[in-house]
C-alpha cells in the first residue's frame, strides 16, 4: 500500500477466510461483504438479493452506478449477468479497493471502472445519467451522513435517467434510518415504491422511482426475464417475489414500470 495520507485518513477492513468463504469486515459485530469460493458471483448475503428487485423496474439497465465496493458482490453479479450494462463504482476507502484481486472483482475494462472518490461529490459532479443508482456505502462507523443528507438524495434524483430507480440500503435497528428514508422520500417527491427487511433483519432496501409508476402491473405471474440466465434467476425469485409483494401491498392501485 503507497504511503499516501490518504491511506491513512481510512479504516483498512480484514478478511476471514475459511474453506468455502471470505467475508469482509470492519468490526466484528457487522459483516460489510461475503463471497462463497468457487462461486464469486453469487449473492451470499439476502439484502443484496433484495436490492436486485431493480431489475423488476428497469429490467436493461444501460448504465448503474454502485455506492460502496465493499467485497464487490453486487458488481460480481450484474457484471455477469447484465453484459449489456456499463456499470461505475465509487468507493471512498483505498484499502477495501486494494482487496478487488482477493475478492475477483473484475479488472476495469470498456464497460466496469472503480472510482476511488468521494460518492457525494460523484452524485454532484458527474456528467452522465444512470439508470439504477444503488447505494449500499457504509463504513465502519455505519452509513455516513454525506450518503444520507437532503443533498444527497436531491443529486440522485438529478443523476437518474427518466424513469430511472435509486436502491438504497439501510440499517433496520439504526434510530436515523426512518429519517434517512424519509428524507429519500422527500427527493423523490414521494414516489418511494417500498422499503423492505431483509431475512437477517438487519438491513432495509429502500427503493424510489424518479418518474410516476406506469407500466407493468404489480398482480399476475412472477417469469424469468428472457435476457437473464436462469442461474441468475434462481437467486434471485425468492427476492423478486417479495419486493413485488410488498410493493403491491404499499400501493395496491399503482402499478411498477418497466422501461
Amino acid at each position: 500500500m503507497p504511503d499516501h495520507p490518504e491511506y491513512h485518513q481510512h479504516l483498512r477492513p480484514f478478511v476471514d477466510e475459511t474453506l468455502t468463504s471470505k467475508t469482509l469486515y470492519f468490526s466484528e459485530c457487522d459483516i460489510q461483504s461475503r463471497m462463497q469460493i468457487g462461486r464469486p458471483d453469487l449473492l451470499s448475503l439476502s439484502y443484496t438479493r433484495l436490492m436486485m428487485g431493480f431489475l423488476l423496474l428497469v429490467p436493461r439497465p444501460r448504465s448503474i452506478a454502485m455506492v460502496g465496493l465493499g467485497g464487490g458482490s453486487l458488481a460480481k453479479f450484474c457484471y455477469r449477468y447484465l453484459p449489456r450494462s456499463r456499470i461505475e463504482v465509487i468507493e471512498i476507502n483505498p484499502h477495501v479497493i486494494a482487496l478487488r484481486d482477493k475478492f475477483e472483482v473484475p479488472k476495469d475494462d470498456h464497460r466496469f471502472h472503480v472510482h476511488e472518490a468521494d460518492a457525494a461529490d460523484f452524485v454532484r459532479t458527474a456528467q452522465c445519467r444512470y439508470d439504477v443508482i444503488l447505494v449500499d456505502g457504509f463504513d465502519s462507523d455505519g452509513l455516513p451522513a454525506c450518503l444520507a443528507s437532503r443533498t444527497f438524495y436531491d443529486n440522485c434524483f438529478d443523476l437518474l435517467e427518466p424513469r430511472g430507480v435509486l436502491v438504497a440500503n439501510f440499517h433496520s435497528h439504526h434510530q436515523n434510518s426512518p429519517i434517512y428514508m424519509d428524507r429519500m422520500k422527500r427527493s423523490f417527491e414521494g414516489r418511494m415504491l417500498t422499503a423492505i427487511n431483509d431475512h437477517e433483519r438487519s438491513n432495509t432496501v429502500a427503493f424510489a422511482c424518479r418518474d410516476r409508476l406506469a407500466g407493468t402491473p404489480l398482480h399476475g405471474p412472477l417469469h424469468c426475464p428472457p435476457h437473464l440466465a436462469p442461474d441468475a434467476w434462481v437467486q434471485l425469485a425468492p427476492s423478486m417475489s417479495r419486493v413485488k409483494e410488498a410493493a403491491r401491498r404499499q400501493r395496491p392501485e399503482t402499478p411498477l414500470h418497466s422501461v
